[in-house]
């Protein structure tokens, strides 16, 4: 199966439109920037349409002021049979000085889907890099994790007999 490149980053200017009540840009904004590079990044990779499943682990780590050039880096670090983990960072700097800062990362699923809207197969990522495998087996233990924090949160969605009785 024939497949895009791994991994996009988009770049652009945060605007005032972005700006929160505190001055900085909202966590909004930076949550649609990750999911449009995701969705990029996924649709390269597979050339399908795909959508969001997951979003998670998402850590603001600084903030981001109006007028920063703005870099949002996504990679493939794992593939599963119709889905696609793909790690992403977003970056900050003032345009005049070229010192990036981290300011946030998370791990973001994506599901390809066919013309009938339902998930189809997309190609495999093996990785061969030392840091590329340890991508992939953080990738692995971040989604068995995620079943075992699903299972708990199925306890809010569905309350069980037992509370409701109480």
């Amino acid at each position: 199966m024939e497949h895009g490149s791994r991994d996009i980053t988009l770049r652009f200017l945060a605007e005032p439109s972005d700006v929160n009540f505190g001055g900085k840009v909202h966590g909004g904004a930076v949550m649609k920037w990750i999911d449009l590079a995701a969705y990029a990044c996924a649709a390269g990779w597979s050339k399908k349409y795909c959508i969001t499943v997951y979003a998670g682990g998402i850590r603001f780590v600084a903030p981001i002021l109006v007028g920063s050039l703005v870099e949002v880096h996504a990679q493939i670090i794992y593939t599963g049979n119709t889905s696609m983990h793909i790690g992403l960072d977003v970056r900050a700097n003032d345009p005049k000085d070229p010192q990036q800062t981290l300011t946030t990362h998370c791990i973001v699923i994506m599901v390809a889907v066919g013309d009938d809207g339902k998930p189809t197969p997309v190609p495999q990522w093996e990785p061969t890099a030392a840091h590329d495998v340890f991508l992939r087996e953080s990738a692995i233990r971040l989604m068995n994790m995620r079943k075992e924090i699903g299972d708990e949160m199925q306890a809010h969605v569905t309350p069980s007999n037992d509370v409701l009785s109480q």
